[in-house]
């Protein structure tokens, strides 16, 4: 699995004209308008060492909330009692912040949440769940990721991304497009791949055969409106039915995984967590609501899965800081319970 993981992901870089390299020794973050400049070459990229396995599920989770599968495979165990004190604290620190909190262990299905069912205006995280429609029509042979798209004059978009500058009539493969959907968050190139999908009552149909319950798109790229929901829970629920192949293929879940860890914003989740952690995970934007959401794996190999949203005052900075040190605290935890539990 690992092999195929770093053949895949190297693949799919080599289809790309400027790929992007994280700086592994910090989580700052730099000018995502500067994506482009200063780009290493292609041999000077690492890819990190990722080791997704599928969880062996447990059959005698303590305390279980309910009795139904939340991915198919594994249940939902215990509610973490431990992390509720200092979220709370940070709660009461940033009590002009309205969050929406889950997070869960991918082995036993344990979790923590907040929130976790609230839905909230998706931003750019919505093309998470956009990026898995597509890659379970590339398993179906229906489409083929080396098929190009043309831009149109009714996919450019303004916010993120740098597609919008180019001129219409421009043409990508639909993995540079997918690509730049995920990493650098491109709003028009996420318009393409949901009209190359049918458009979103179709993505809207699959996310309610997937079980989630808030994850709707009512427009297009960007909605800046924050029309388009989803919710904290729904989030972690596609990471798990990922992770534990139900929506895609092995092939397809590499690939999913290869894009997503280059992911350009390292602002939140990511400037939380340990040296040595990895995470593939997509994050959303807005002037009142911040979001990311993704998979997480401690150097000991511990793996979790992450959703959070804060709905904030005005573009408020200190948004930013509540996801950083909630994903401390959460880092934290899983990481020791993954060391107090060897042998």
């Amino acid at each position: 699995m690992k092999l195929r993981w770093l053949l895949l992901s190297f693949t799919s870089i080599l289809l790309l004209s400027s790929p992007a390299k994280a700086n592994p020794n910090t989580n700052q973050v730099g000018n995502v308008n500067d994506w482009s400049a200063n780009q290493p070459a292609i041999s000077d990229l690492q890819l990190p060492k990722l080791k997704f396995i599928p969880p062996v599920p447990l059959g005698d989770s303590v305390n279980p909330i309910n009795n139904s599968k939340f991915t198919g495979i594994v249940p939902l165990g215990r509610e973490i009692s431990e992390l509720k004190t200092p979220i709370k604290a940070l709660m009461a620190r940033y009590r002009f912040l309205t969050p929406g909190i889950f997070f869960m262990d991918l082995q036993t299905g344990d979790y923590f949440s907040f929130n976790g069912d609230k839905a909230f205006s998706a931003a750019s995280t919505i093309k998470y769940p956009i990026l898995i429609a597509l890659f379970q029509e590339v398993d179906a042979g229906r489409i083929k990721l080396g098929e190009t798209l043309v831009m149109r004059r009714k996919h450019v978009a303004a916010g993120s991304g740098d597609m919008q500058y180019q001129r219409v009539g421009t043409k990508l493969s639909l993995l540079q497009t997918a690509t730049k959907m995920m990493t650098i968050s491109d709003n028009t190139a996420t318009n393409m791949i949901i009209d190359r999908l049918g458009g979103a009552s179709k993505l809207n149909q699959k996310f309610r055969t997937w079980g989630l319950q808030s994850t709707v798109i009512h427009n297009m790229l960007g909605d800046f409106k924050g029309t388009n929901k989803t919710s904290a829970k729904d989030l972690v629920r596609l990471s798990a039915l990922v992770t534990n192949n139900q929506l895609i293929s092995n092939t397809s879940q590499s690939q999913v995984l290869g894009i997503m860890i280059r992911c350009h914003n390292k602002s939140l989740l990511p400037s939380g967590l340990g040296y040595g952690a990895n995470i593939a995970h997509k994050t959303g934007t807005l002037r009142f609501v911040l979001g990311d959401a993704g998979i997480i794996e401690t150097p000991s190999g511990k793996r979790y899965l992450a959703g959070i949203f804060v709905r904030r005052p005005n573009n408020d900075i200190r948004a930013r800081d509540f996801i950083r040190q909630v994903s401390r605290v959460m880092y934290g935890y899983f990481d020791r319970t993954n060391i107090s539990n060897l042998p």
